[in-house]
């Protein structure tokens, strides 16, 4: 597992640059602003439609992993509405910061460990768990958005309106349509959404460490703990039960139970930033989860492939 808590170590420390970078005023103040709209916009859609569009899809049996991923997260998301759901608006940004943070995973960690711990197959995995998890995490984010963020349209149109207009849901229906459609992007466009596309979860984890204040950590213990307890804990085990009861290969099982027990994703933060969610917890439950799951993901991993 010392490649799970190097690429671990790795994250937590470009969240540590960018923290570094902000507080010693290395970039002007407009710079992290424009960083996170271009990870939002350009460079993490650069990244999923370039490895949308090349990952073979038609090698695995899709039903059961869908069933299994989509599952899961639906799961742990309905369950914080029915019990969690606030019932003033203050407490709606911290709401929609701890639903994200027990459900989207950190495209990163996931891929790079992946094909780490299991070559080829991993990745194709991985590139599976991104296709159908992005999506969807995205739109039951932007649902909780709207309704509890600051920001957030309360008419139906501007509901369906961000929807569609998300830029990473986008990304994921046209990486899926030309792997579908076509015998794949020519190589000069591949390479060119490639290069972009490495710009993003980097400059992402530093944006979150720009926006990340050290003395927060004790505001909200109760939202951090439990955030971090779903997202580490509980979401890949009900992956691992769901896996099991589908009949999965050890492999494919513990490439799902590694996506679902990464530390949630840099884009959590953007999103909150974007559309009112409370942004400062969102980068304070990134940190924790990232110190956390060091720990966990061995573990979690290592329990998956021994009772099952």
């Amino acid at each position: 597992m010392g490649s799970t808590i190097a690429a671990l170590i790795s994250v937590f420390g470009l969240i540590a640059l960018g923290h570094i970078l902000y507080r010693t005023g290395f970039a002007a103040d407009g710079f992290w602003p424009t960083a996170e709209r271009l990870t939002y916009y350009l460079a993490l859609p650069a990244l999923l439609v370039a490895r949308l569009s090349e990952a073979p899809l038609h090698t695995l049996d899709l039903l059961p992993i869908i069933t299994v991923l989509i599952g899961a997260v639906l799961l742990i998301y309905l369950a914080q509405w029915a019990l969690l759901r606030p019932s003033t608006p203050d407490g709606g940004p911290a709401f929609t910061s701890v639903l994200q943070g027990s459900m989207r995973p950190n495209t990163y960690v996931g891929l790079a460990t992946a094909i780490a711990l299991f070559g080829d197959k991993g990745l194709t995995l991985a590139a599976i768990s991104l296709a159908v998890l992005v999506p969807l995490v995205n739109i039951l984010a932007v649902i909780a958005l709207m309704r509890y963020g600051e920001k957030g349209e309360r008419g139906g149109n501007g509901f369906i309106g961000s929807i569609v207009r998300n830029p990473l849901v986008m990304a994921c229906v046209v990486g899926i349509l030309l792997n579908v459609l076509t015998p794949g992007l020519p190589g000069a466009a591949l390479m060119f959404l490639d290069g972009l596309g490495q710009a993003a979860l980097p400059l992402g984890l530093m944006a979150v460490g720009a926006g990340l204040y050290w003395g927060e950590i004790g505001r909200s213990p109760g939202a951090l703990a439990l955030a971090s307890v779903l997202k580490l804990l509980v979401l890949p085990m009900v992956t691992a039960v769901g896996g099991w009861l589908m009949g999965l290969d050890e492999t494919t099982l513990a490439v799902l139970v590694l996506f679902s027990a990464v530390p949630a994703s840099a884009s959590c933060y953007i999103l909150a930033r974007q559309l009112g969610g409370d942004a400062v917890l969102m980068a304070t439950i990134l940190t924790v989860q990232t110190a956390l799951a060091v720990i966990t993901l061995p573990l979690v991993l290592g329990l998956t492939l021994w009772l099952f």
